[in-house]
Order: C-alpha cells, then sequence, then structure tokens
C-alpha cells in the first residue's frame, strides 16, 4: 500500500512542474488534462503526508518513553502516544478507501430519467414527488437543476421527466438511485382508505462530453414538431420541438422544454449522448465478472432498491436492508443518511475484494 502511495506522491510532484511547463501552459487539452489529475490526487496527497508527520510524531514520543523522564512528563507522553497511535490507525483506514479506483464518472454531473410505472396517475404523481425529492437534495448539496423535457398528466404528476444536476460529483452521489421505486399508500382518489402500491424507475445518467463520445451527423435524424401539453393538445403552433434519433443505435431523444428549436436540440443533444455513453457503459458492465461486481449495484433499472411506506412513515433501501422511519425528511430532500449508508456499503465491499486478491 504505501509503495503505491509513495508513487502517488511522485506522480503529484512530477504534475506540479508539467504544470509549470510553459509548453504546457500554452496546450489548453494537456493544461486541463494535468489539472484534472493533480486534483484527483490532490486529498490523497494531502492525507498521506499527514499520516507520515503523524508516524513520525508517534516514533519521536516512543523514542521519548525510552529516557528518563519524571512521572508527570512520562505520563503525559503515554497519552500523547495513545492518541498519536489512534491518528495513525484512522489515517491508514482513510488512505485504504483514497487507494479504492475511483469510477471515472463520480466527478460528473447526471442526467436523471424519471417514468410512471405499474399504477397508472398514482405512479405519475409519484413520480412527481420523486423529481421534487432529487431537486431538493440538489438544492442542499449547491448544485442546479434543468428540466430538460417533461411528460405532465391531468392530475399533476409526470409520465416521464427528464433533467440535469449540475455540480461537482453529482453521480458519484446518485448513481445508486437507479432503479425501481415502489410507494406504498393511500391514493387521493381512493375513497375507501384502501393502500395501493405503485412504481417509478429512475435512471441516473453521468453527462458525457464531446471528446468521450464521437457522435456524427450523418448518423442523427432530426425531426421536429409542434410541442404538446397535458393530454396532448398543441401548446405551441410552431416546430420548435426536437427530436433526434441515432440511427446506428437507434436511441431517440426529445425536447420540447424550451420555445427556441435551437435550445431544445441543444438539449436533446446532452440527453441522446448520455444515452448512447450510457449503453456502452451497459453493455461493457454485463461482461464485467459479477463477482467482482459492487454489492450494491448501479446497472440494473429494473431492480426494486427502495420502498416509501407513507402509513408508517418508513423508507426501506432492500440493496442493504436500511430501514428508516424519516419517510417526510428524505422525500424532502434530506437523503444523506440513505447515500452515505450506500457509499460505504460499496467501500467495505471493494476494501473486502482488494484483501482477497
Amino acid at each position: 500500500m504505501f509503495d503505491r502511495l509513495q508513487s502517488v506522491e511522485d506522480r503529484y510532484e512530477r504534475l506540479n512542474e508539467l504544470l509549470s511547463d510553459p509548453d504546457i501552459v500554452n496546450d489548453p487539452k494537456k493544461l486541463r488534462e494535468y489539472s484534472k489529475e493533480q486534483s484527483d490526487i490532490q486529498e490523497t496527497v494531502d492525507t498521506y503526508r499527514e499520516y507520515k508527520d503523524v508516524r513520525e510524531q508517534h516514533q519521536d514520543a516512543k523514542a521519548m518513553l525510552e529516557e528518563k523522564l519524571d512521572p508527570d512528563m512520562r505520563e503525559m507522553v503515554k497519552e500523547e502516544l495513545e492518541e498519536l497511535g489512534e491518528k495513525v490507525e484512522e489515517l491508514e483506514d482513510r488512505l485504504k478507501v483514497l487507494l479504492i479506483p475511483k469510477d471515472p464518472n463520480d466527478d460528473k454531473n447526471v442526467i436523471m430519467e424519471i417514468r410512471g410505472a405499474a399504477g397508472g396517475d398514482e405512479a405519475a404523481l409519484f413520480a412527481g414527488d420523486l423529481y421534487r425529492m432529487y431537486s431538493r437534495f440538489a438544492e442542499t448539496q449547491g448544485w442546479k437543476t434543468e428540466v430538460m423535457d417533461a411528460s405532465t398528466t391531468g392530475v399533476g404528476g409526470y409520465k416521464e421527466i427528464i433533467f440535469m444536476i449540475n455540480g461537482k460529483g453529482a453521480y458519484s452521489k446518485l448513481k445508486f438511485e437507479n432503479g425501481a421505486h415502489r410507494v406504498q399508500r393511500v391514493p387521493e382518489t381512493e375513497s375507501g382508505g384502501r393502500i395501493h402500491t405503485s412504481t417509478s424507475t429512475v435512471a441516473v445518467l453521468p453527462e458525457s462530453e464531446e471528446v468521450e463520445i464521437d457522435i456524427h451527423e450523418k448518423d442523427i435524424r432530426v425531426d421536429t414538431f409542434a410541442s404538446s401539453g397535458p393530454g396532448g393538445q398543441s401548446v405551441n403552433t410552431t416546430m420548435s420541438a426536437v427530436r433526434l434519433t441515432h440511427l446506428p443505435t437507434g436511441i431517440v431523444a426529445s425536447c420540447q422544454d424550451e420555445k427556441s428549436q435551437i435550445k431544445n436540440k441543444e438539449k436533446a443533444m446532452k440527453v441522446l449522448r448520455a444515452r448512447i455513453y450510457d449503453k456502452f457503459q451497459q453493455e461493457a458492465q454485463a461482461e464485467y465478472d459479477q463477482a467482482r461486481k459492487s454489492a450494491v449495484g448501479t446497472g440494473d433499472r429494473s431492480e426494486r432498491i427502495r420502498t416509501y411506506n407513507f402509513p408508517q412513515n418508513r423508507v426501506t433501501d432492500h440493496r442493504i436492508g436500511l430501514t428508516i422511519q424519516k419517510l417526510d425528511q428524505i422525500l424532502s430532500g434530506k437523503l444523506d443518511e440513505v447515500i452515505d449508508a450506500l457509499i460505504l456499503e460499496e467501500q467495505s465491499a471493494k476494501l473486502e475484494s482488494a484483501s482477497n486478491e
């Protein structure tokens, strides 16, 4: 482990030299590449240097105990030695986590797609609840949300809503939301007070940059049409809505949220690029050895991952067996407790896998 840490620190120093090189400074692509690499390893290097400093203090304190000291001084050194020993162990554990291979998408923005599934109007209403939950969570993180496309229902829910969340680390925290979300509650339209079960699906796609996936204009068919509102009625007489079809894969993305056809095309292109990138990722993940996958998983969109039980104010994440009696708080955007538990589970699984290799 420490050989790897030393290699990371050596690379950090080399990047410092490269970022001071006039040739690199005048090359925007390399400057961006090296700056990102340095930023990615900054925390690991800072922690490793703190570890080396604390370990040196620990060794100095041990050496002091071998000297002739008065009782008070000896007791003081013993206390310091104990504190430094605990700090060394804490930093070692942190370094093990920092050395876990990082998901290359973790720092990216995300495009989230929420759809009402089983349950008709109630599923669409729940899709709206989930959209508001993620929007409020994004606010607490200082991230920005932008609706890319939406299909509403007459009762105020969403058949489908696609939106982008812009913020550093958005994918690292939201990637575990992929899957089917189940709600158990009494619908407003239910006169008999019976509890209904409905589901909505959530897909979380990392935003793909143009440099990561090459899409040729000749491979895209562009169709324009008039925007429509709830029930399909036309709300815009101009052909501002845009549908893009990637011919090689058959993947489609559309947007009618803006009044401008150009802006709708830009938004649709972001969604299309993310969907194509995600398709390639899903195919690669399917080929990946099942035994080496994270215990939490982020791939199977049909997997039922979480239940929201209104009568008991309870949320259960089925993947890690976590149950929290705070449904009202979670739906208001306070998702940290659930997300932190999922991240910890993934880290633990990866640490265990690394120790078995």
